[in-house]
């Protein structure tokens, strides 16, 4: 996908190295960690990249190769402003390319507002390596990216992307999915779908509830994919692809089974492989956000 002629965002910060990574030793032993780790993993509070973790764990187990795991608008910030640590955000190749889908993302939601006579608030990307903090808590690279509403923020460890390659191909455009999918969660926060998806899952079974976060992380696949659509003049040959292995890659069911496990409807909480692809080619082939209402007859 060919972004380089966009300047980074400068809504963007790095906070640098922190503890609270992934750690993967330990007596329990990995298979032990894989299935103690499921019930949190399957929480319908993790980040779009969390079950991605279940899938990691379960190819270094069941094969023979091996895996390293490493509201309210924001003031704009200054891409090159320095954390506490001296860390500066935007200065690495994996990072820079993030902060430009960031800008793409901002132009193209902001010139949709726009059509809505509405102004669009941009969220704020946070880069960290291990761990980190957010305004919703610890922040970690096991987590996967993530958005949190409290603070408006996209947290991503880029260590991600190479998770990511390991498990689908990975590529520009997956990569970009990643982060444009994160966004999709920022603009449910803005728009008050995911208000009401908190109230109604506080009023429901956790199997409902589910269910629930299933219609949201797919919204936020297809608002993916209009961001793509608008930008279809960016897309290279292959980059479509790149994103449909990548959806597939982080389906439910398909994690399940890399980690062992039969797929169990009422545990899932992003979507199979075939409704995110779908989800996905939605948003791509209407470049249209009320294309992707999952809610309909719901709220």
């Amino acid at each position: 996908m060919r972004l380089d002629d966009l300047d980074p965002t400068s809504n963007a910060n790095d906070q640098g190295a922190g503890g609270g990574g992934f750690n993967m030793g330990g007596g329990g032993g990995l298979g032990s960690l894989l299935f103690g780790l499921l019930p949190m993993l399957l929480g319908r509070k993790m980040g779009c990249g969390a079950l991605l973790i279940i899938a990691a764990i379960g190819f270094f187990l069941f094969s023979s190769g091996s895996l390293n795991l490493g509201g309210s608008g924001v003031a704009p910030g200054d891409a090159t402003r320095q954390a506490s640590g001296g860390n500066v955000a935007c200065d690495t190749e994996a990072e820079l390319f993030a902060c430009r889908v960031m800008k793409s993302t901002e132009d193209t939601w902001g010139a949709i507002f726009a059509e809505a006579g509405q102004r669009y608030q941009p969220a704020k990307i946070e880069f960290y390596q291990g761990g980190g903090h957010s305004g919703c808590g610890a922040a970690q690279a096991a987590m996967g990216p993530f958005y949190c509403p409290a603070d408006n923020g996209v947290y991503l460890d880029t260590s991600f992307f190479d998770q990511l390659q390991q498990m689908s191909g990975g590529g520009d455009f997956a990569n970009a999915y990643v982060v444009a999918h994160e966004v999709g969660h920022h603009i449910q926060n803005l728009t008050g779908v995911a208000e009401q998806v908190r109230r109604a899952q506080s009023r429901v079974s956790q199997e409902e509830g589910n269910a629930l976060q299933v219609r949201m992380e797919l919204q936020a696949d297809c608002y993916a994919g209009v961001w793509a659509g608008r930008n279809a003049n960016r897309i290279e040959p292959g980059d479509i692809e790149e994103g449909m292995k990548a959806a597939h890659a982080i389906g439910d069911d398909k994690l399940m089974r890399d980690a062992g496990r039969a797929p169990v409807e009422s545990m899932f909480t992003h979507g199979t492989s075939e409704q995110r692809m779908a989800a996905l080619q939605r948003g791509l082939k209407s470049a249209d956000p009320n294309n992707c209402d999952f809610f309909r007859g719901i709220f």
